[in-house]
């Protein structure tokens, strides 16, 4: 199938993860000739959503780190004689300490398969269905090719799994205007948010249920698991992007719905909005004015810098000690408002992250922040399509750009970089770290570090209806700045926080009864290659960009950022991911119009697909996205074999 691929491409763009999709969708936009590739099987890279199942092989898959030894030489005959290769990783090496726990009987899932898993195909008889017969006791080929998408102005919406989560458009309006905010304007209002958040539960919190292994393992396609943990900010470039390019209608989000502070070992909700505050029992009146003219200064503190000015030099937790705030106020601000470090974030810095987070309140909800429906993974999926399957050996295809996400590149072509970690972990649980009388809470959390010097941890709780965990159980992230490995960041977080004690072992104390019981849990480093000089990477291409994988930053912006940097470099004249056109504006010429009719008498199996050129005159300009190896007169690359799940 690879054979029947243009020769040329205008883009060619390596790898799915968030920024790269957003690159390749913006460069179809603008009527761009775009080949997509990836040689995983599955979308997202490092930014990808698994089942528990699809996350069980993920983890075996980068614990084992085997090397494919099948190196096939057939693509040295495709160099030219003026030609340098810049070869590519044949293995992703950016995850690494990959631990994983269970805290059940993990004996009981041993012949428990998962619901709604594939069956195996069953022999077609002559009752004239149609098909191909195969016998059932024979394995089916490895899968050596991965699924490919198609990229257009208008690809068709996925079906979601769950009509549970579909929202009706009388349901996407969202009104503020109990906290005194306007109201979200019809493009706003674009954003679906989730059904489940207009009716939270309403069943009284009480003793958690006793989830088994088998349980997790049986349920394991309604678990969505994220990679990297993430939060949308309501005013965030994401948002915004999803808005503009009218993207936003293949995705749709839950508010986040209680932002948590840990102080004196406990865990405590922070009120947030001015209804929150006034209504508040944690604080005193004088705290709830204190707080409330603090944040007021805040949102326009650059008309005030009299008040700042002699503390720029000190870090933002410095100048909190200077406006007459209580440690339990300064404690809000610094770790649950402005989420920033308590050494390492200046005043201004400090300043415009409280003001950040504020800006953002009242536009979806009480807190600023959405989270996509089935996970953080879906948003890169919203930029691609699928298509087709390739073959492994694929063609030599030029193009006049390449976009190459970082993990592809070989040792020879990074050895002068320098890349941070990011230390993660993901917990199934079986209650939430915060008990109320709705069980159906998006909950965010920042616990301080112990000693200074030390990252703070973000932990994201998140429940069923954001479907991403099965019923009566929570998913919660763990994300901070490496320091050592994974699990010796975080394990003092969790235990902080949850019971790990399995079952077999008896419970002592009751502080320990009354914590969450994690259920399962895993732990590894993900690299953190954002922010990297260009000049970094040794002989690259002035025609070949870098995408970096997921930061360790709650929101996306860096991702969005970067992808509209490099999208401005290759097209200066271009919109950014303009709004795609309205088909009444579309004028069609008579030649057009002839092809079309002829067209239709196309049988679904011989009918020619538009070329790019043809959807671009008719303003959807199409994008070829297909998982393959790649050969090129520019930048030759060599993609590994697709890994198998």
């Amino acid at each position: 199938m690879a054979d029947n691929l243009p020769a040329e491409f205008d883009v060619v763009v390596v790898g799915t993860g968030l920024p790269e999709s957003i690159i390749a969708a913006a460069c179809a936009r603008s009527g761009q000739r775009v080949l997509h590739v990836d040689s995983r099987n599955y979308y997202g890279g490092n930014w990808a959503s698994f089942s528990f199942s699809g996350l069980l092989s993920w983890i075996k898959e980068n614990q084992e780190k085997s090397e494919n030894s099948d190196e096939c030489e057939d693509w040295k005959k495709l160099i030219l004689e003026n030609e340098e290769v810049i070869s590519l990783n044949k293995k992703d090496k950016t995850i690494e300490h990959v631990e994983a726990f269970c805290f059940g009987d993990q004996d009981s899932a041993k012949d428990v398969e998962e619901a709604g898993a594939l069956p195996k195909l069953p022999v077609f008889g002559a009752s004239g269905a149609e098909g191909v017969a195969q016998d059932p006791n024979k394995e089916c080929p490895p899968l050596d090719s991965a699924v490919a998408r198609a990229e257009s102005c208008e690809p068709e919406k996925a079906a979601s799994v769950d009509t549970a989560s579909t929202v009706e458009e009388n349901d996407t309006e969202v009104n503020c205007e109990n906290e005194g905010s306007p109201s979200v304007s019809s493009s706003e209002s674009a954003l679906d948010l989730g059904k489940a958040e207009a009716a939270p539960s309403e069943v009284s919190a009480q003793e958690p249920k006793k989830i088994m292994y088998s349980q997790i393992v049986r349920e394991g396609r309604r678990f969505n698991i994220d990679l990297v943990s993430k939060l949308l900010y309501s005013r965030g470039l994401l948002i915004d992007l999803l808005i503009k390019s009218n993207v936003s209608r293949y995705a749709e989000f839950k508010n986040a719905t209680r932002i948590l502070a840990f102080r004196e070992g406990k865990v405590e909700q922070v009120p947030c909005s001015r209804a929150d505050v006034f209504n508040s029992r944690q604080l005193t009146m004088v705290e709830k004015r204190m707080l409330m003219k603090f944040l007021t200064f805040c949102l326009d503190y650059e008309q005030h810098p009299d008040e700042f000015q002699d503390y720029k030099n000190s870090t933002f937790a410095q100048f909190l000690r200077t406006r007459k705030l209580t440690p339990s106020l300064q404690h809000f601000i610094l770790h649950s408002i402005a989420m920033v470090s308590e050494t390492d974030c200046s005043t201004v810095e400090g300043l415009q992250a409280t003001r950040k987070f504020l800006q953002c309140l009242g536009r979806y909800g009480n807190t600023p922040f959405l989270f996509p429906l089935y996970g953080q993974g879906e948003i890169p999926q919203c930029f691609c399509r699928c298509k087709a399957i390739i073959d492994h050996f694929g063609q030599r295809i030029s193009a006049n750009y390449f976009i190459v996400e970082d993990s592809y590149l070989s040792e020879s072509v990074c050895r002068n970089v320098c890349y941070r970690q990011i230390s993660r972990a993901v917990l199934i649980t079986d209650q939430s770290v915060l008990k109320t009388d709705s069980e159906q809470q998006v909950s965010i959390l920042t616990v301080p570090p112990v000693d200074l010097g030390q990252p703070a941890v973000c932990v994201i709780e998140l429940c069923s209806s954001t479907m991403t965990c099965m019923k009566d159980t929570y998913l919660v992230h763990l994300t901070c700045p490496s320091t050592k490995t994974a699990r010796e960041d975080l394990e003092p977080v969790v235990q902080k926080l949850f019971h790990l004690n399995t079952e077999a072992e008896k419970e002592t104390e009751n502080e320990e009864l009354e914590k969450p019981r994690v259920l399962w849990a895993v732990y590894f480093n993900m690299r953190d290659s954002s922010g990297i000089d260009r000049n970094s990477y040794s002989n690259l291409p002035s025609n070949v960009y870098v995408c970096s994988g997921p930061d360790s930053a709650l929101g996306n912006d860096c991702a969005v950022k970067q992808a509209e940097t490099i999208f401005q470099e290759m097209f200066p004249t271009e919109e950014f991911c303009p709004p795609p056109p309205n088909p009444e504006d579309i004028i069609y010429d008579e030649d057009e119009l002839a092809s079309e009719e002829s067209g239709l008498s196309n049988s679904p199996e011989t009918k020619p697909e538009p070329s790019s050129e043809e959807s671009s005159s008719r303003g959807y300009p199409c994008s070829r996205d297909v998982h393959s190896p790649i050969r090129s007169t520019l930048f030759l690359q060599r993609l590994s074999q697709t890994p198998k799940h």
